[in-house]
C-alpha cells in the first residue's frame, strides 16, 4: 500500500533540494533524503509501499513546495487553479491556531494550502492538511432536526418550527417544576467564539442558573485555575513562535507535542537542531525524548513532587532570582519550607528517576537566560492537576522566568477553541472575559447589558452535571457539539447520567454516542461553512471564514441558538458573527479592541486587547504578575487516586496520536488517516508482555473496576515495567471505559492519567 496523501514522480524531479529541505529545516523529521544511482542523483521519497515503516509523517510540507509536480498531493489531480477559490481561515484540529487556505471547487473543499500564519509560517501537519475537510461532505452528516419518539426509541424528522417549540416548552417546564438550577447547558471547544458565547448567554438569561461548561473542564481547567491563583490569569503566558526559536533551554513536562500539536512540535525540534537544550519530562518514550539532553522518565502521577525536587535544588544550589522574589513574588518562605523535604534522593524515590537527572535538569533550566515551561496534558489530568499547575508556575517564578520573552509557563491547549471556550465565559464561575458571577458590580454590568436579573451563585462544573442528573438535581441538558460518552472518563457512569435526564438536547454535525440518547437533536454547521472566530493556545484570535455551503437544513449555531432564546421568552435579536463579536468586546475588558473588521484587515491580536487602538499583548505579565504577586502556592505530593493493586497490577495512562483528533469524529472520516492508524492499541513494556506471554501485535483484553475492553499490544520499550498507555481515539478500543472519573480539589478535573488496570490474553 502507498501513501493516501502523497505521490512522487522522479521523472518530473529537477533536483532543487527544496523538499529535502523543508523535511530537514522546516518540519525537521529528516525522512526525505538525496541518493545516488550511479552517478545520477536522486531524491529518496518515503511514498511507496514501505512508508509506514518510514519515519514520514505525512505532513505534505514537502509537496507544498515542490516547484515542478514531482512531488504532489494525490488529491490536486481533480482540480485546476483557475477552477478554484480559495478561502483563508483557521485550522480545526488542536490549539496551535495554524493558518490555511481552503481550495474550493463546485462548493466542494479539495484540498488545504499552508498560509504564513504567526503560529506556523506555512508549516502543516497531516490532520491540518489531510484530515480538516473529507467530515465536512461526509454523507452522515445531520441535516435535519430530528426529536425521539421515547416510547420506541425512534428519531423522525421535523422541522426547525416544531424542534425550536418543542425544545423550549420542554426546558421551561422543567425551569417551572424544578427551579433553575435544574438546567445545564454545554458549549463546544471546537465552536466559534461566537456559537460559545451565545450558548452561555442563552444558559444564564433563559436557563436562569449558571450550570454551564465546555470541555476545558476535562482537559485543561487546571490551568485556567492554576495560573489564575499564581499569575492572575488562566493562559499561556508567551507565544509559540517566542518559545520556540531563539531560547536556551526548553522543560517539556507532560507533552508530546510531535503528536498533539504537530507543527509545534516541528518548531521545537528545529529549536534543537539550532541548538537549544531539551529536558523532556514524560513517562514514555516519545520521540522528542530521543533529542533531549536530559529524559525525565518519571512515574504517572508524581508531577508536584519532581517540581518540588527541582525547586529544592535550585534553592540549596541558590540558582533563583532573589530580586524577582522579593520584588514580584509571595509565600518563598512557606514554599522554601515544603520543598526542603523533596531532596533528589526523596523525588528520585517518588518518581522512579535518577536524582542526578534531576539535579542536572534543575541546573539547566534555571542558569539557561531564556528557558520556557511548555507542558500539556500530562501535569493537568490528574487529581492533583492544579497543584501541579501551580507547581509549574513556581518553577518559573523562582528563577524570575515570568513575563520575559522565551520564558513564561506555556499550557498547549488540547483542542482548538478551548482557549476561546473558556475565554467567552463557558464556565460555571465566570462571564466572558473570567469575570466573577458572585461579583455583584460585574453581575450588574451583565444584567444591564442583557436586560435580564441573572442567578448571583456560580455553578456546576460539568463533572459535577453527571453526578448530579444521576442524584435527580439536573432534570434538563442541552449539549452543543460535544461527545462525553467518548470523551469523559467512566462511559458507563456518563451514560447513566443521560438516561436519567427527563430531557437531553444535543446540537451536532453527526449522531455521536451521545447524541443517541438525546431527546432532540438540531444540526448545525462546520467551521468551512461558517463566518467566526478561533482563540489558540497563545490567546490569539483568528478568523474563520465561510468556504462553503451545503444541501440540507442545517442552520448556523447561532441562528438556532437565538431561535430558542426567543423561544423561551428572551428577545435575543439576530446578529452576524461580527456584531456577536461586538457585543462581546464591549462586555469584555480584555476582548475591547477586538473585532472582525481588525482582523479581517490583516491584524493578529492577542487578548489582553483593551481598546481599538491597542496592539494586544504577545508576553503576559510584562510588567509584573497580573495578579500584583505571584503566589508560590506550597503544594505538597499526594498519590493519585487509584493505584495498582493484586487485582489490578498495572497503571494505564492515556494521550493522542498524531492521525488523530480527540474523540475521531472529523478524523475517522478521512480514508487515508484511517489507513495510516485505524484500530485501538495499548502499548506495554518488553518485560511484562515476556511475563504474561503477550505478542506484540496480539490483540489483548485491559479491564479496570469500571469497564473492560480489549485492544492491540503494541510491545516495547516506550512505558516502563507496570505502566501502559492506550489512545483514546477508537471506537474499537473505548478507554475511557476504563478511566477513573476521580476528581482535582481545584478544578475539578478528572484523572485521564492515571488508573489501575489489569492485562491478559484472550482466551480462546
Amino acid at each position: 500500500m502507498k501513501s493516501p496523501f502523497i505521490s512522487y514522480d522522479p521523472s518530473k524531479c529537477i533536483h532543487c533540494q527544496r523538499c529535502i529541505n523543508v523535511c530537514h529545516n522546516i518540519a525537521c523529521n529528516s525522512t526525505l533524503k538525496s541518493s545516488r544511482s550511479g552517478t545520477y542523483h536522486i531524491v529518496d521519497a518515503p511514498f511507496g509501499k514501505d512508508y509506514k515503516e518510514s519515519g514520514c509523517e505525512s505532513c505534505g510540507n514537502c509537496a507544498s513546495v515542490c516547484p515542478t509536480g514531482a512531488l504532489t498531493l494525490k488529491r490536486e489531480k481533480s482540480y485546476r487553479n483557475w477552477e478554484v477559490k480559495k478561502v483563508l481561515t483557521t485550522c480545526p484540529h488542536c490549539a496551535t491556531g495554524c493558518q490555511y487556505y481552503l481550495v474550493v471547487k463546485d462548493d466542494k473543499i479539495v484540498n488545504v494550502e499552508p498560509a504564513n500564519g504567526p503560529s506556523n509560517h506555512h508549516r502543516l501537519c497531516v490532520k491540518g492538511r489531510s484530515g480538516s475537510f473529507d467530515f465536512v461532505h461526509s454523507g452522515d452528516r445531520l441535516t435535519d432536526p430530528l426529536i425521539k419518539d421515547r416510547a420506541t426509541g425512534e428519531f423522525r424528522k421535523v422541522t426547525w418550527e416544531e424542534a425550536i417549540d418543542y425544545t423550549a416548552k420542554k426546558f421551561l417546564e422543567i425551569k417551572d417544576k424544578y427551579g433553575s438550577e435544574s438546567l445545564a447547558g454545554f458549549a463546544c471547544s471546537r465552536s466559534a467564539n461566537e456559537d460559545i458565547y451565545m450558548v452561555q448567554k442563552m444558559v444564564r438569561t433563559c436557563f436562569g442558573t449558571n450550570n454551564t461548561d465546555n470541555c476545558a473542564r476535562v482537559c485543561h481547567s487546571a490551568s485556567v485555575s492554576g495560573l489564575a491563583k499564581t499569575l492572575g490569569s488562566g493562559a499561556m503566558t508567551n507565544p509559540i513562535h517566542d518559545i520556540t526559536h531563539d531560547v536556551d533551554c526548553i522543560l517539556l513536562v507532560g507533552s508530546n507535542p510531535e503528536e498533539a500539536h504537530p507543527v509545534v512540535g516541528m518548531q521545537i525540534r528545529r529549536a534543537v537542531k539550532d541548538g537549544t537544550r531539551l529536558i523532556v519530562v514524560d513517562p514514555r518514550d516519545i520521540g522528542l525524548s530521543k533529542q533531549a539532553d536530559i529524559h525525565i522518565k518519571l512515574r504517572p502521577g508524581t508531577n508536584v513532587a519532581f517540581a518540588n525536587g527541582m525547586m529544592n535544588v535550585m534553592i540549596r544550589e541558590d540558582l533563583i532570582d532573589h530580586e524577582y522574589i522579593e520584588k514580584y513574588a509571595e509565600g518563598y518562605e512557606e514554599l522554601k519550607k515544603i520543598v526542603e523535604e523533596y531532596t533528589p534522593e526523596k523525588v528520585g524515590k517518588i518518581c522512579h528517576i535518577d536524582p542526578d537527572m534531576l539535579i542536572e535538569a534543575a541546573r539547566m533550566y534555571a542558569t539557561a537566560k531564556k528557558a520556557p515551561i511548555i507542558y500539556c496534558l500530562g501535569v493537568t489530568e490528574h487529581s492533583t492537576g492544579t497543584e501541579g499547575v501551580m507547581s509549574m508556575s513556581n518553577m518559573a517564578v523562582l528563577c524570575g522566568k515570568i513575563g520575559r520573552s522565551g520564558c513564561g509557563v506555556n499550557p498547549l491547549r488540547g483542542q482548538n477553541n478551548v482557549q476561546g471556550a473558556c475565554d467567552m465565559g463557558a464556565m460555571p464561575t465566570d462571564y466572558p472575559g473570567y469575570q466573577k458571577v458572585d461579583n455583584e458590580e460585574v453581575r450588574k454590568k451583565f444584567e444591564s447589558a442583557w436586560g435580564v436579573a441573572l442567578n448571583p451563585n456560580p455553578g456546576l462544573k460539568a463533572t459535577e452535571v453527571f453526578p448530579a442528573a444521576i442524584e435527580g438535581k439536573i432534570k434538563g441538558l442541552y449539549i452543543c457539539g460535544e461527545d462525553p460518552v467518548v470523551s469523559d472518563p467512566d462511559t458507563h457512569h456518563i451514560i447513566k447520567a443521560l438516561e436519567s435526564l427527563d430531557f437531553f438536547v444535543v446540537q451536532d454535525l453527526f449522531m455521536t454516542r451521545t447524541a443517541e440518547y438525546a431527546d432532540v437533536i438540531l444540526p448545525g454547521i462546520s467551521y468551512a461553512e461558517k463566518e467566526g472566530t478561533f482563540s489558540n493556545t497563545e490567546r490569539r484570535v483568528q478568523r474563520i471564514r465561510k468556504a462553503v455551503t451545503l444541501k440540507g437544513n442545517m442552520r448556523p449555531d447561532t441562528d438556532i441558538l437565538t431561535d430558542l432564546m426567543n423561544a423561551m421568552g428572551y428577545k435575543q435579536p439576530y446578529l452576524t458573527p461580527a456584531q456577536i463579536m461586538d457585543e462581546i468586546a464591549s462586555v469584555t475588558p480584555s476582548f475591547a479592541g477586538i473585532s472582525h473588521a481588525r482582523l479581517d484587515a490583516g491584524e493578529s491580536l492577542q487578548w489582553p486587547c483593551t481598546g481599538k487602538d491597542h496592539p494586544g499583548t504577545p508576553i503576559m505579565h510584562a510588567g509584573g504578575p497580573v495578579r500584583g504577586k505571584a503566589y508560590l502556592y506550597p503544594a505538597v505530593y499526594k498519590e493519585s487516586q487509584e493505584l495498582p493493586d493484586e487485582e489490578y497490577p498495572f497503571m494505564l495512562t492515556t494521550g493522542r496520536i498524531l492521525y488523530h483528533y480527540n474523540a475521531a469524529a472529523m478524523t475517522s472520516r478521512t480514508e487515508g488517516l484511517m489507513d495510516i492508524s485505524g484500530e485501538g492499541f495499548i502499548e506495554i513494556n518488553h518485560k511484562d508482555a515476556e511475563r504474561l506471554g503477550i505478542d506484540n501485535g496480539e490483540r489483548i483484553s485491559i479491564s479496570s473496576r469500571r469497564g473492560s475492553i480489549t485492544a492491540t499490544a503494541r510491545v516495547g520499550r516506550k512505558v516502563s515495567e507496570g505502566e501502559t498507555w492506550m489512545p483514546f481515539h477508537f471506537p474499537d478500543s473505548p478507554v475511557n471505559e476504563l478511566t477513573n472519573a476521580a476528581l482535582d480539589d481545584f478544578a475539578r478535573i478528572p484523572e485521564y492519567k492515571v488508573c489501575a488496570v489489569n492485562i491478559a490474553k484472550i482466551q480462546a
